[in-house]
C-alpha cells in the first residue's frame, strides 16, 4: 500500500480498513488540501493572512452545513443555589428555532462585576447519558460519573474550578448527551433518571444511546446538517448568553474543553470573534497522521464535515482563531493521536500565528500524561486564561 511521505510514526498503527486500506490512503494523498495554511502560503507568496483566513472560515462555516439564522434567546432562570465561591443557575434559552436547551449557569461571588466568562465543554467520552452534569455539582451523583471525574479532571468539577478563580461559566449538554440523549426510541425508554439507574443499568441504557449515534448521524445530514453544525451554533449562543448577562464583560470571553469539548472549543475559537482566549485540551492532530494511526478511536461524528477536510487540515482551526489568544493542549502520552502528529501540529500553528504577526498569542503544552484535563492542566489554563482575560484588563 503507498504510504504518506516523511510520516514517521513510532506507535504501531491502530487504524486499518483492511483490504480498502490502500484505496483510503491513496485517496487521502490525493486531496488537494489547497486551504491548507502552510499549502496556501506556498501557492500564493504574495497572499496574505487575512486573505486566507477569510477563505478558510468560509470553507469551514459552509461545511458546518447549519444557519439558524437571528434567534432570540428568550433566556430565563429556572432555579439558583448559593455555592461556595459561586451562585449555580440552572437556565434555559432558544439556541434555534428548533432547539431550546437547559444549562448552568456559575457566577463568581465576592468579586467585582463585570467578570469574565468561559464557556466550559464537556468531553465525548465517557457516560453519554451525562453531558454538563460530568463537569457541574449538582448535588448527585453516580459510580460512572464519580469514576469518569477521576480519570479525567483529578476528581474535580471542571466548570467549577473556572467559576471559583473568578470566572462566569455556562454549560450546557451537546446534542445526543444527557438530557438531549434520544429518548422514547426502541428500547430506550421516554422517561428516564440516569442517577438513579444501577450501574449494570446504566451500561445496558448508555450503550443503546451509542447505538443510535449512527443512525443520529444519518438523520442530521438527511436534514441537511451536521453534528458540528448543530453544536456550533449552539455553542455560539452560550457566548450569545454570556453577553446578555450583566454581570460578565462582553470584551473577555473564552471558551475550553477536553476531547470532544477540545473539539468544539476548536470550532468555536476559530469561527467566532469574540472569543477572545481558548484552551483546547486533548484534541489536535493532522488528518494525515490520523489516517494512518487511529480513525476508529478518535474520529467520532463531532469530526465529519464533507468538503472540509478535503481543503483544510485540523491545525488551520487554531490558525484561522488568529488573532485570538489560544492554548492548544496534546498530552504526550494520550493513545488517540501520536505524538509526531502532536509536534506537527503544533509546528503548522506556531508558524500560521508568526505569520499573522501574533506569535505570542499561540500557546502549546505538552505534559507527559494520557487523555485527561487533571489538575496541572487547569492550572495551566486558567494561567492563560488569567493572562489574556483578566492581566490584559487591569
Amino acid at each position: 500500500m503507498p504510504p504518506f511521505p516523511d510520516l514517521p510514526l513510532t506507535r504501531p498503527s491502530l487504524n486499518h480498513y483492511g483490504s480498502l486500506e490502500g484505496m483510503i490512503r491513496t485517496l487521502r494523498a490525493h486531496q488537494p488540501l489547497d486551504l491548507n495554511a502552510q499549502r496556501w502560503r506556498q501557492a500564493h507568496p504574495e497572499g496574505t493572512f487575512a486573505q486566507w483566513q477569510m477563505q478558510a472560515k468560509a470553507c469551514l462555516l459552509d461545511g458546518l452545513h447549519c444557519d439558524p439564522g437571528p434567534v432570540d434567546l428568550r433566556a430565563r432562570t429556572l432555579d439558583s443555589k448559593q455555592r461556595a465561591g459561586f451562585i449555580l443557575e440552572r437556565v434555559e434559552f432558544n439556541t434555534a428555532p428548533w432547539s431550546r436547551v437547559e444549562g448552568y449557569f456559575l457566577l463568581p461571588t465576592g468579586v467585582p462585576y463585570p467578570v469574565p466568562g468561559l464557556v466550559v465543554f464537556h468531553a465525548w467520552g465517557g457516560p453519554m447519558l451525562f453531558g454538563k452534569d460530568r463537569i457541574v455539582d449538582t448535588g448527585r451523583d453516580h459510580p460512572l460519573l464519580a469514576a469518569h471525574r477521576q480519570e479525567c479532571y483529578s476528581g474535580r468539577y471542571l466548570a467549577e474550578e473556572f467559576a471559583r478563580h473568578g470566572y462566569a461559566v455556562i454549560v450546557i449538554d451537546a446534542h445526543h448527551f444527557g438530557a438531549r440523549a434520544p429518548r422514547g426510541l426502541g428500547a430506550i425508554p421516554a422517561h428516564y433518571d440516569p442517577f438513579t439507574l444501577s450501574t449494570a443499568k446504566y451500561q445496558a441504557l448508555d450503550t443503546l444511546v451509542r447505538e443510535q449515534l449512527y443512525l443520529g448521524v444519518r438523520q442530521l445530514n438527511w436534514a441537511g446538517t451536521t453534528w458540528a453544525g448543530i453544536n456550533y451554533w449552539d455553542d455560539r449562543r452560550c457566548v450569545d448568553y454570556l453577553r446578555s448577562r450583566p454581570e460578565v464583560d462582553p470584551e473577555r470571553l473564552g471558551c475550553t474543553g477536553l476531547s470532544g469539548g477540545g473539539w468544539r472549543t476548536n470550532i468555536l475559537a476559530a469561527l467566532d470573534e469574540r472569543v477572545k482566549a481558548s484552551a483546547s485540551v486533548g484534541w489536535m492532530s493532522t488528518g494525515n497522521y490520523q489516517q494512518i494511526y487511529n480513525i476508529a478511536g478518535a474520529i467520532g461524528t463531532f469530526c465529519l464535515l464533507p468538503g472540509v477536510w478535503n481543503r483544510l487540515d485540523v491545525p488551520d482551526l487554531t490558525i484561522m482563531g488568529a488573532p485570538g489568544n489560544h492554548l492548544v493542549v496534546n498530552c504526550s502520552e494520550d493513545p488517540l493521536f501520536p505524538p509526531e502528529a502532536q509536534a506537527e501540529a503544533a509546528r503548522q500553528i506556531s508558524q500560521g500565528y508568526t505569520w499573522a504577526g501574533c506569535a505570542d498569542h499561540f500557546g502549546h503544552y505538552n505534559p507527559p500524561k494520557p487523555h485527561c484535563y487533571d489538575a496541572q492542566i487547569q492550572a495551566e489554563a486558567l494561567a492563560w486564561f488569567d493572562r489574556h482575560l483578566k492581566e490584559a484588563r487591569a
